[in-house]
């Protein structure tokens, strides 16, 4: 699994948007809107210099009021006793963004805050205005591939204000690509307090959640866990890091805070989205290790035996050498099958929510079977037949399913269908946004002959599964054992899953 992966976040380059200007007058000059004056010959002397710059058409002229602006404003705070003036401080700020100076402006319109907190919205706006078109030139340079100009940018621009979060979390997002973790883990810490405004709950709590997983996807699983449980302390109800936390604890052996962060988790299931049910779902399927392989374990055995004088028989070794690998599948299962028991618990909650859901209804047949859940395989896999009619697995987990309940005819009819198939039709990829979803996939042609065309019509379903769109799809002929590709988009809010059928 790539970090891209394990984060959750497609190629990490995010959609950059370029930030909005502020809306702050620009056109003409404007005193402090908050209440402070000027009070002092030289803090007065420094705000008209700098109004003259603004105002004037001439580059020279500008350049020496801003010379005076800046020599009168230092003589303020520095030998004219007004370091305790917010008013010099704030226009001394102001001086600072006119020059370009991002660092001194933030240091001094700092400490014009401490002096006159009244001034936060003005000073904030200021800030802000500074910002956007550092922020953006590094929005454009990610955009253009020049990683290194992306990651000054944002900083620059986070000299002068902190009050968003999307630089922080770029230069996370650029620092993960390059793969320092270390880094990536500082700048989503930073993210954290920049999304401090209601309005950036969602990055607030995406960009908390990443600390864990920068960690967990490097393998620096001591930090990932204190950062799990940081995370959780504020958001206990979230139920990926409650999983990612939990095969941490198995990783540590440590099975009992494993299982109980397991069984909490279904506890918060009627809060969770399919999708992160699902996704929980796929996590703790992922960390079940495969069943150990008895047959190696008995021909090593009975090789041992087979040395040892005098000889023994076949029946000899056989009684010393299987009780071995019972007790080893014994203990395999006691271990294995409540996770997997859990994994299809997650699944049938997300199910309830979003019931076509291809990949849930197959993984979830299949661990039915493999726990011996005669009672639900093959209406899952039933289901699942309704969703991917075109797809040999279909048909082989319904086999599946007459096979836990003994009905041979059944198997081997299903078996001779998946066989029968014209072309075999995979899904790679479907994804869903705000706009609709798109859907990727590929027709195999697994025969000796070149298939015929085929309309298929493909439904895309919202969580009580109505239909939402229908997009017809032409699969044309193939040759024999070739492929072929295609895509389709339905571009209705709403999708959650897809099915199709022929038409």
């Amino acid at each position: 699994m790539t970090v891209q992966q394990a984060l959750g976040i497609p190629a990490w380059i995010l959609a950059a948007a370029l930030a909005p200007a502020a809306t702050h007058a620009q056109q003409i000059w404007l005193p402090a809107a908050c209440d402070i004056k000027p009070g002092h010959q030289l803090v007065n002397s420094g705000m008209q210099s700098l109004k003259s710059a603004f105002n004037t058409k001439f580059a020279d002229q500008r350049t020496k009021d801003l010379k005076d602006a800046e020599r009168v404003l230092l003589q303020a705070v520095t030998t004219g006793n007004q370091e305790k003036n917010p008013a010099a401080w704030y226009y001394l700020g102001r001086y600072y963004l006119m020059a370009g100076e991002l660092g001194g402006a933030d240091s001094a319109f700092t400490k014009a805050l401490v002096l006159a907190p009244a001034c936060k919205d003005d000073i904030g706006l200021y800030r802000r205005q500074a910002w956007v078109p550092v922020f953006n030139a590094g929005v454009q340079a990610w955009q253009a591939g020049h990683t290194d100009s992306a990651i000054a940018s944002f900083r620059r621009a986070n000299q002068v204000y902190q009050g968003e979060p999307m630089a922080f979390v770029y230069i996370a997002n650029l620092f993960v690509g390059a793969n320092e973790m270390d880094s990536a883990a500082k700048y989503f810490r930073l993210a954290v307090p920049a999304a401090s405004d209601p309005k950036y709950a969602k990055d607030r709590r995406d960009a908390f959640f990443n600390v864990a997983r920068v960690y967990h996807s490097a393998k620096r699983y001591a930090e990932a866990k204190d950062a799990y449980k940081e995370y959780l302390a504020a958001y206990p109800s979230d139920i990926q890091a409650m999983a990612a936390l939990a095969a941490l604890y198995l990783r540590d052996d440590k099975r009992d805070s494993a299982m109980a962060l397991y069984g909490a988790l279904l506890g918060h299931a009627d809060s969770a989205s399919s999708d992160d049910l699902f996704g929980v779902a796929t996590v703790v399927l992922g960390g079940i290790p495969q069943a150990p392989d008895t047959a190696d374990m008995d021909a090593a055995c009975s090789k041992a035996q087979k040395k040892k004088t005098p000889a023994l028989t076949a029946r000899q070794i056989s009684a010393r050498c299987q009780p071995a690998a019972v007790d080893t599948m014994h203990k395999y299962h006691a271990w294995a099958d409540p996770q997997y028991r859990l994994v299809a618990q997650t699944y049938e909650a997300g199910l309830a929510k979003n019931p076509y859901y291809r990949d849930a209804l197959y993984n979830l047949a299949g661990i039915s079977y493999l726990i011996g859940d005669s009672s639900k395989v093959l209406s899952l896999a039933q289901r699942l037949y309704a969703v991917d009619p075109l797809n040999r697995l279909s048909l082989a987990k319904i086999a599946g399913g007459w096979q836990l309940q003994g009905k041979k005819d059944s198997v081997l009819y299903y078996l001779t269908l998946a066989d029968s198939l014209p072309v075999e039709v995979t899904v790679g990829t479907f994804t869903t946004n705000e706009q609709g979803a798109d859907v990727e996939g590929l027709v195999t042609n697994f025969h000796t002959k070149p298939s015929p065309p085929i309309k298929l019509t493909f439904e895309f379903v919202d969580g009580k599964g109505n239909v939402v769109a229908s997009v017809p799809q032409d699969l044309p002929a193939v040759a024999a054992g070739a492929n072929q590709s295609f895509k389709l988009k339905a571009s209705q809010p709403g999708i959650v899953a897809w099915r199709y059928k022929r038409s």
